[in-house]
Order: structure tokens, then C-alpha cells, then sequence
């Protein structure tokens, strides 16, 4: 009963009326750290259309692009949405963002530095020196500062790059800013290899039409894409990588094309010690000298160790294009050598 009383006459002191009326948190526990996970804010103006963001989110649905409707003044922005029914608050996407000012933003712990960035992409942009003129059109087109010049040279900072592509698309010379896949390798040099193959059995094949060349003239041919597509997509099962690796290399392809003649062969076998890889031998069998292709460099020098002509020397260049009916074919090219020209003189 005592203690009954005692609770009752405690409850009931002004004290612990006016604590429990002004009862508040503790400080710490109020003030929410700047390193708190909270749902990723987004600053839409800020947004370059990149898609890192969303490449980089491992919840199916937690960020995705959108765009506003076009106005008469402007075009639409572009800027990612957060699903917070999706989002896991993790912070890749705001870890990932290129953007200067930020465009996600996720507490501090978010804001990593620029050469630690790492956005999901099977392509690496390159630039060729060979073919770059400096017009700085993809320097001006990149929206992350990622091109620079070096020793007179332009060159992509992969730290900063993005791989959005921006300045594959805004460069006027073909080929000279390239977007190379970096996956499948050993299958993409099997792909080039097989269109090469096929390119100079092709070639080959002509060789009555090759014999009678003018050094002036071209020899022009075509043939279809489609089987050399299809073949390739037995090496590597993806159409994007498979087309493109494709149209870079019969576009950039220029063959040395070596002709051999056998009917006018002495087999005096001048040839074979020249070779520097081997590739020439004399099969007494057959009584014959062979050409291994596999070891051939295609480097001329047999054509002009021969002394009887029996080696004609040719090149060839190639362009994917499309013909009347719309279906895609590779033009063909061959000329005589300009080292074969000067041999007739």
C-alpha cells in the first residue's frame, strides 16, 4: 500500500509533469548524418542522358530514363526517375553519374572519385591516330571533358569516359574514332580472319580477269554480305557485335593480293630461300613449288624475286554498302601494285 502511495504521490510532481510535456529526442539522434542512405534525390537540369544510371542499378526497376515532351523553345530533358518501391537505396547509380554538377545525389559517401568510376560497357573508345584530322569535333561533343590532348594528340581519358557514344557519332572521318568491343576478342580476330579468307578466295578466283588488268584500270566486283554475316554469327552468337566488328573491317580492309601462275612457273625456286617466313617450298612429289597461305605475309617479296613473271601482285579494297533491291553487299575493288606498275616500265 506504501508503495502504491509512493508511485501516485511521484506521478504527480510538477518535475515529471513538465518533463513528460517537453519530452524531446536526443540531438544525435534528430540530426541525420550526411552519409545516411536516403533515396537518391535527383537533379533533373543537371542530367546528360548517359544511362550509367541505370546500367548500373542492381534492382530491376529502381531507375529509369524518361524525357519530357519537346516545346517550341526547347527540347525535352532527359533525367532519370527513382521507383522508391524498387530502389534499394545502395547508391550506384549516384556513385556512377558523370555528370558536373551531380545529378543523383546520395549522401557523402556517394561522391567517389572520377578515376574510380566504374560504368557497365563492352565498348572502349579509341582514337586513330592514322586517320584523326583534329578537328576537335568530338572533343566539343563530349559532355564529360574525357578527350584530351596530349603530345599533340587527341586522346580519350578512359578514367572519365562514359562510353555514350556521343563522339563516335559526331566525328566526320569513318573509322577514325572507333568504339572497340572489349569482349569475345579471340572471336572477333576469328570473325576478321574468316571475311579476310573470304574476301581473297573470292579475289582469287578472278585470276583470268586479274591476268588482263591494265595498269590503269580497276577491276570492280561485288558479292553478298549475308553469307559472310551468317558465318560469322557461328563464331560469336551476337548480332550487334557480329555486324559491326563486320562493317569495320571490309570498310578498313586493304589486301595485298598474291596471284600465282603455275603454268608459267620454271621452278627455278629463286623464291623459296627469299621468304621470310617460310611459306614457299618444293614439293618433289609433285614436282611442284607450294604457297602455304596460312604462313604467307603477302609482302611481295616472291613476286619480285621471280624472274619469269609467273607471281602477279595485286590490291584490293573493299565498302559494305547496299544495292538496288536493298539488300547489302560488299563492292570490290582491285588494281595493280604500284611496285608491279613500275616492274613493266
Amino acid at each position: 500500500m506504501t508503495s502504491l502511495i509512493w508511485y501516485l504521490y511521484d506521478f504527480a510532481r510538477k518535475a515529471w509533469v513538465d518533463g513528460f510535456l517537453d519530452a524531446k529526442s536526443k540531438e544525435e539522434i534528430l540530426d541525420k548524418p550526411d552519409r545516411f542512405r536516403d533515396f537518391p534525390v535527383v537533379i533533373k537540369e543537371n542530367c546528360i542522358g548517359c544511362g550509367s544510371c541505370t546500367a548500373s542499378c542492381p534492382s530491376p526497376g529502381g531507375v529509369r530514363l524518361v524525357r519530357d515532351e519537346d516545346t517550341a523553345e526547347a527540347e525535352g530533358l532527359i533525367y532519370p526517375v527513382i521507383d522508391t518501391a524498387a530502389c534499394i537505396r545502395c547508391g550506384f547509380c549516384a556513385e556512377v553519374c558523370p555528370s558536373t554538377p551531380k545529378t543523383l545525389e546520395c549522401g557523402e559517401n556517394h561522391f567517389i572519385q572520377e578515376e574510380f568510376n566504374i560504368i557497365p560497357s563492352k565498348r572502349k573508345y579509341i582514337i586513330d591516330d592514322y586517320l584523326c584530322i583534329k578537328c576537335d569535333k568530338c572533343v566539343d561533343a563530349c559532355e564529360v571533358g574525357a578527350i584530351e590532348e596530349i603530345d599533340g594528340r587527341n586522346v580519350v581519358n578512359q578514367a572519365k569516359c562514359i562510353s555514350c557514344g556521343k563522339c563516335l557519332d559526331a566525328c566526320p572521318v569513318k573509322g577514325a574514332m572507333k568504339g572497340v568491343y572489349v569482349n569475345n576478342l579471340e572471336e572477333q580476330k576469328k570473325i576478321i580472319k574468316m571475311t579476310v579468307d573470304t574476301l581473297e578466295k573470292y579475289i582469287e578466283s578472278k585470276k583470268d580477269d586479274l591476268d588482263n588488268l591494265p595498269d590503269d584500270k580497276l577491276y570492280l566486283a561485288e558479292i553478298k554480305f549475308k553469307p559472310i554475316y551468317d558465318k560469322a554469327l557461328t563464331i560469336l552468337n551476337d548480332e550487334e557485335v557480329v555486324y559491326e566488328v563486320l562493317e569495320d573491317a571490309i570498310n578498313r580492309l586493304n589486301i595485298r593480293v598474291i596471284i600465282w601462275d603455275s603454268d608459267d612457273c620454271k621452278k627455278c625456286q629463286l623464291c623459296i630461300p627469299d621468304c621470310p617466313t617460310g611459306a614457299i617450298s618444293f614439293d618433289s612429289d609433285k614436282d611442284t613449288i607450294v604457297r602455304d597461305d596460312n604462313k604467307c605475309l603477302r609482302c611481295s617479296i616472291c613476286y619480285q624475286s621471280c624472274p619469269f613473271g609467273a607471281i602477279n601482285y595485286f590490291l584490293a579494297k573493299f565498302n559494305l554498302d547496299v544495292d538496288k533491291s536493298g539488300e547489302k553487299v560488299i563492292h570490290i575493288s582491285v588494281k595493280t601494285s604500284p611496285l608491279a606498275k613500275a616492274r613493266r616500265r
